[in-house]
C-alpha cells in the first residue's frame, strides 16, 4: 500500500476563502409577450445588457444553519464578460467547520422594481448555487469548480439543496425505459478535449507542468472558448420538449421550464467558476475527539444467553416522522446500519451521588468497627496485589474501598501509605481526620514513597510534613542526589490564606531544604543555582509569574538563614563572586559565538579575553569553589591551555588551576538549553548509586553538569577519545576498539590480562558498556552515533549529548539500544576468548537491580512533569504524542514501558536478552553511523 501523506483539517486554522473567477451562460431574450405581461422585467439589468452588473454572496452553511454572516464581491462593471476575480474571505476558520459545510453561493441581480414588494435594496436573485466543501471522502475541495447556477433562485444552504452545484441525477424505475439519447459526436470530441486540458491545467496549477507564460495565457483563452461554447450548447437534461393537448402546452417533465412560470420564455443555462484555495497536502476532515471515559468506569454491556432470564423489558424506541424502522432496527434514513448510541461524557469522570453518600456514610462511621477487622486469605492476596502496583496507578473503587477498610491492618505495611492516601476523599473532614491519626502508627516508608507523597497528587500539607519527616534521615549525600526534583517540587506545595499563621515552619518543604543547604555547603551551592535557572525561566503564563515569586521568596529566606550562621557572610560573599564569574563567562562565550572569524582566530581572541585584567580571570583571590564542583577550589585559569571546540555553538575549554595544586577542565558553553543534560545526569548518577548499594560497580561516568541559566551552563570535562576518532584511519590504534585499549593499556609481565588488555581496563570496558546500554535504555536515549560515544584512556565508555529522552529520535530506524557490532569487537567478539557472555550478564544484572528502585525513579520524572524541559514536553497521558505542550505523567508512562513491570522477572530478562541479540545484528545502527559520518565530513 502506498503511503498517503495528508494533513488535518482541525489544524488548519486558516480563514475560509473562496475565489469567485466569472460567470459563463448565455439566455435568449424575453419576448415580447412576456414584457408585456410583466413591464417590470424591462426594468431588470440583465434583461436590459447581457454584460449588467451583478453581484455575489458567499455564505456557509451546516444542518441547514448559517454558520456566519455573508460576504459579498464588490460593484464592478463589465464590458466584455461577467468577470470578478476577487477572493472572498469568511470570518471563520477551516479548523472550527463541520463535515457537512456547504457554501450557498447567490448572484444577484438589480432591479428597481420588486414584483412581490417589500424589498428596499432593490436586488432580485440572478441564481444560486450550493457547493459542499468537503466531498464525499471527507477530503476538502481545492482548485477550480464549475457550479451549475440555478435561475432566479437564491442558494437556500439547506441539507438537501434545491440549488445543488451539480445537476442531480434523474432516478426513475427499473421498468421504465430509458430515454434516447443523440449524440453530437462533434460536440463529444469537444468536451473530450476541454476535459483533457482541464486536467493539464489543473497539473500546472500544481506546478506539475513547467510554467511558460506566453504560452499559458494563450492556452488559457481557448479553454475559456472551448467552455463557453460548452455552456452555448449545453441544454437542460430533462423538459426539453413540449406538446400540444387539446390546446394546451404541456412539457414532458415535472417542473416548468422558466423558473418564474413562463410559457414562453425557456431558462438559459448558467455557470459560476469558482476557486478554491490549494494545499501541499489533501485536508481530511478531523472533528474534536472527546477523552473515552475511564476504563474502570464504564460498564460493557455482556450479551445475554439464550437460557438466562431478563425480568426487565426492553426499552421501547419510538422513531420520529417519517422514519420508518425494519425487524433488525435499520431505518430508511441511516442507510441500513442499526442506530447508534453515544455514551455521556461524564460517565468515568463524575462519581454517583448515591454511591459517594454512601461510600461516605460509611466510612464516617466504621472507624471502631474496622479497627481489629483482618483479611482473609483471598482478600489478603487481592491487598498484596494492590501493594505492588506502581506510582502512576489509579485505583478503581473497589481497590479503595477494600484498602480503606483494612487500614489499620496495612498500618505495618509501609507500601500502603501511598495506596492508602490515594484512597482518601480528602474534601471530607471526618475521613481526613482519621487518615491524618494513622501516619504516627504507619511502618516508616522508603524515600520513593516520601518522594511519591511529595508530587502534584498530594495537597494536604499533614500528609506532605510527614513526607519531609521522612526526608530528614536522609543523609547529605542522599539529599543531594534528589535535591533536583525537591526543587521542583516546591510548585506543588499548598498555598497558606493570607490571615493563616504559620505554626510550624519546620512541616514545609521550603524551610527543610533551606535548613539542610544552609548548613551544608554542597546543598547551599546547588539549591542557589537551581533557584537561580527557575527565576531566569522567560515564560509569562500566570502559573510561571506565580512560581517566579515562590522561587524569590525561597531565595529570600535562603540567603536569612545563611546569615544566621556563623560563616553566612564569606558563604555569600562566595555566592555573589560565582554570580560574577558565570555573568563575565556568558559575556565571553556570546563574543566568541558570535565573533565571524574563523575558529583559530576565535581562540586566539578568546585567550586575549582570559588575559584581559578587566575580566580577573587569571587569578582567583581567594579560591573560588566552583559552580559546577564546590569541593573544588579554582584559583586561576591557564590562559595557553584554554581553546574554543568545533561545534555550531563554539563551547569554551577551561582549564583552572586549582588550590591543592591540581588542575580541573570544565567546558562552559551558550545558546543552548542544559537543563534536560543535567536531569539525564543526574539520573545516571542516581542509577550509579542503586547499582553500588547492591555491590554492583560497572565503572560508570555520570560527569557532572550545571545549567546556570535557560541558555547557558557548565559541563565537566573528562579526557577521552569518540568512537568515531578510535574507528577512523588511526594506524595506532588499528581502526579498532580493542586496539585502543591495547594501546592505553597494555598487558604487562607478571599481570593478569585479556586478549592483550589488562583485565582491570577490559573490565572497566565491560562493565561501562553494560551499564550505558541498559541506562540509555531506560531512558530512551536518541540520536546515538558514534561522535557522541566516549572511551577514556582506562577504559570506562560513557555517553554524552542527551538532547533526545524518552523515544525520541531525529533518525528514522533508531535502535532502542545502542549496540554495535564495533562495540562488542572490543570485548573480544561474542565467540570464543570474548567477554560477550560477561558483558550479557552484567546487563541482566543492571535490569533487574533498577528495576526493584523502578518506583524511586519513576517519582523523580513525575516530580519534574512541571519544568520547562523540551524533552519532557509533547506526550499524552498514555505516554503518546500529543499536539499540546503540557506534560503531566506522559514522560513518566514512557520510561515505565522500559522497565516492562507487567513481565516477570525471568519473562523480563528474556526480553533483554532477545533486544540485545538483535540490536548487535541489526543494520539500522550501520546505516546510522554512516549517514552521520557522511554529513559531518560533508559539513567539514
Amino acid at each position: 500500500m502506498e503511503p498517503f501523506t495528508f494533513a488535518s483539517s482541525s489544524e488548519l486554522h486558516l480563514a475560509v476563502a473562496v475565489k469567485v473567477n466569472r460567470l459563463e451562460g448565455q439566455e435568449k431574450p424575453l419576448p415580447y409577450s412576456t414584457l408585456l405581461k410583466r413591464p417590470d422585467l424591462r426594468h431588470r439589468g440583465s434583461n436590459l445588457s447581457p454584460n449588467s452588473e451583478l453581484y455575489v454572496t458567499v455564505q456557509p452553511f451546516a444542518d441547514s444553519k448559517p454558520l456566519t454572516v455573508h460576504s459579498q464581491t464588490a460593484y464592478k462593471h463589465f464590458k466584455s464578460g461577467r468577470t470578478w476575480n476577487q477572493w472572498l474571505s469568511l470570518p471563520l476558520e477551516y479548523s472550527t467547520l463541520p463535515a457537512n459545510t456547504q457554501l450557498a453561493i447567490t448572484v444577484w441581480d438589480l432591479s428597481p422594481i420588486n414584483p412581490k414588494g417589500g424589498d428596499r435594496n432593490h436586488h432580485i436573485p440572478f441564481g444560486g448555487t450550493t457547493i459542499p466543501l468537503f466531498d464525499d471522502d471527507a477530503t476538502l475541495r481545492t482548485g477550480r469548480q464549475k457550479c451549475k447556477i440555478w435561475r432566479h433562485k437564491a442558494a437556500d444552504g439547506f441539507s438537501v439543496s434545491t440549488t445543488p452545484w451539480r445537476e442531480p441525477r434523474k432516478r426513475g424505475r427499473r421498468e421504465q425505459q430509458e430515454e434516447m439519447v443523440l449524440v453530437d459526436e462533434k460536440q463529444s470530441r469537444r468536451d473530450a478535449e476541454l476535459e483533457r486540458l482541464v486536467g493539464l491545467m489543473k497539473q500546472h496549477e500544481m506546478g506539475d507542468i513547467t510554467e511558460n507564460k506566453w504560452l499559458d495565457q494563450m492556452v488559457f483563452r481557448q479553454i475559456e472558448k472551448l467552455e463557453r461554447q460548452q455552456v452555448k450548447d449545453s441544454t437542460r437534461p430533462k423538459h426539453t420538449s413540449q406538446t400540444k393537448q387539446n390546446g394546451e402546452t404541456k412539457t414532458d417533465g415535472e417542473a416548468p421550464l422558466c423558473a418564474e412560470g413562463d410559457p414562453d420564455h425557456v431558462d438559459g443555462s448558467f455557470f459560476l467558476y469558482l476557486e478554491f484555495p490549494r494545499f501541499d497536502h489533501p485536508i481530511i476532515f478531523t472533528d474534536h475527539e472527546y477523552p473515552p471515559p475511564p476504563i474502570s468506569a464504564t460498564q460493557t454491556a455482556t450479551a445475554q444467553t439464550t437460557g438466562a432470564v431478563n425480568f426487565k423489558p426492553p426499552p421501547e424506541v419510538q422513531l420520529g416522522p417519517g422514519i420508518q424502522s425494519d425487524s433488525n432496527g435499520a431505518s430508511d434514513t441511516d442507510g441500513g446500519t442499526r442506530l447508534i448510541g453515544i455514551y455521556d461524557p461524564e460517565v468515568g469522570y463524575a462519581d454517583n451521588p448515591a454511591e459517594a453518600k454512601h461510600r461516605r456514610l460509611i466510612r464516617g462511621q466504621r472507624n471502631a468497627l474496622d479497627r481489629d477487622l483482618k483479611p482473609n486469605p483471598k482478600m489478603r492476596d487481592f491487598l498484596n496485589k494492590v501493594m505492588s502496583y506502581g506510582p502512576t496507578v489509579e485505583l478503581n473503587d473497589k481497590e479503595k474501598d477494600e484498602v480503606w477498610r483494612f487500614r489499620h491492618h496495612l498500618t505495618r505495611e509501609k507500601r500502603a501509605l501511598t495506596k492508602l492516601v490515594k484512597s482518601v476523599n480528602w474534601n471530607e473532614p471526618t475521613e481526613s481526620q482519621q487518615a491524618i491519626a494513622l501516619l504516627p502508627k504507619w511502618a516508616e516508608i522508603d524515600v520513593d514513597d516520601a518522594l511519591e507523597l511529595l508530587g502534584p497528587g498530594v495537597r494536604n500539607s499533614t500528609v506532605r510534613a510527614y513526607a519531609v519527616d521522612r526526608l530528614r534521615k536522609a543523609d547529605d549525600e542522599e539529599l543531594l542526589l534528589y535535591l533536583l526534583q525537591l526543587v521542583q517540587a516546591l510548585k506543588f506545595e499548598p498555598q497558606r490564606a493570607k490571615d493563616e499563621v504559620e505554626d510550624h515552619i519546620d512541616s514545609s518543604l521550603a524551610s527543610f531544604l533551606i535548613v539542610r543547604s544552609a548548613a551544608n555547603l554542597k546543598l547551599g551551592n546547588f539549591l542557589h543555582w537551581y533557584l537561580m535557572v527557575e527565576l531566569d525561566d522567560e515564560a509569562t503564563t500566570k502559573t510561571a509569574e506565580k512560581n517566579k515569586k515562590l522561587f524569590a521568596r525561597v531565595s529570600y529566606d535562603f540567603m536569612k538563614e545563611l546569615e544566621a550562621t556563623p560563616d553566612g557572610q564569606e558563604r555569600r560573599k562566595v555566592l555573589l563572586r560565582q554570580g560574577e564569574f558565570i555573568t563575565v563567562l556568558s559575556k565571553l562565550s556570546k563574543d566568541i559565538r558570535n565573533s565571524r572569524a574563523d575558529r583559530m582566530k576565535k581562540i586566539e581572541h578568546f585567550k586575549k579575553l582570559l588575559s584581559d585584567p578587566k575580566n580577573d580571570l587569571v587569578t582567583f583571590t581567594p579560591p573560588l569553589p566552583l559552580p559546577l564542583d564546590p569541593e573544588v577550589e579554582a584559583s586561576g585559569i591557564l590562559t595557553d591551555d584554554s581553546s574554543v571546540f568545533k561545534s555550531s555553538l563554539f563551547p569554551l575549554y577551561l582549564n583552572f588551576t586549582t588550590a591543592a595544586g591540581t588542575t580541573y577542565p570544565l567546558m562552559f558553553k551558550t545558546g543552548d538549553d542544559l537543563r534536560q543534560d543535567q536531569l539525564v545526569v543526574q539520573i545516571i548518577a542516581l542509577m550509579d548509586r542503586l547499582l553500588l548499594n547492591e555491590n554492583l560497580d560497572l565503572k560508570l561516568t555520570p560527569y557532572r553538569i550545571l545549567a546556570t541559566s535557560t541558555l547557558a551552563g557548565a559541563i565537566q570535562f573528562i579526557p577521552s577519545t569518540p568512537l568515531s576518532a578510535i574507528l577512523s584511519n588511526t594506524p595506532k590504534y588499528k581502526n579498532s576498539i580493542l586496539g585502543f585499549l591495547r594501546h592505553h593499556n597494555p598487558a604487562t609481565p607478571g599481570s593478569s590480562s585479556v586478549l592483550g588488555v589488562r583485565k582491570d581496563a577490559m573490565d572497566n570496558y565491560v562493565k561501562s558498556v553494560a551499564g550505558y546500554c541498559v541506562i540509555t535504555y531506560l531512558l530512551g536515549v536518541g540520536d546515538r552515533h558514534l561522535d557522541n560515544l566516549l572511551l577514556s584512556p582506562e577504559g570506562r565508555f560513557f555517553h554524552i549529548d542527551f538532547g533526545y529522552i524518552l523515544g525520541r529520535d531525529p533518525k528514522p530506524m533508531a535502535p532502542l539500544m545502542k549496540l554495535s557490532r564495533e562495540m562488542i569487537e572490543g570485548m573480544g567478539g561474542d565467540t570464543g576468548e570474548g567477554q560477550f557472555a560477561v558483558f550479557k550478564q552484567y546487563c541482566f544484572t543492571a535490569f533487574s537491580t533498577l528495576r526493584r528502585s523502578s518506583s524511586l525513579i519513576l517519582n523523580l520524572f513525575a516530580l519534574m512533569q512541571d519544568a520547562s524541559i523540551p524533552g519532557l514536553k509533547g506526550f499524552d497521558a498514555d505516554g503518546g504524542p500529543s499536539g499540546t505542550g503540557a506534560v503531566g505523567l506522559g514522560p513518566v508512562r514512557k520510561v515505565e514501558e522500559r522497565f516492562k513491570l507487567e513481565m516477570g522477572e525471568e519473562e523480563a530478562l528474556g526480553f533483554l536478552g532477545q533486544l540485545i541479540e538483535r540490536e548487535v545484528g541489526a543494520w539500522g545502527g550501520v546505516l546510522i553511523d554512516k549517514l552521520h559520518g557522511f554529513t559531518q565530513g560533508w559539513r567539514t
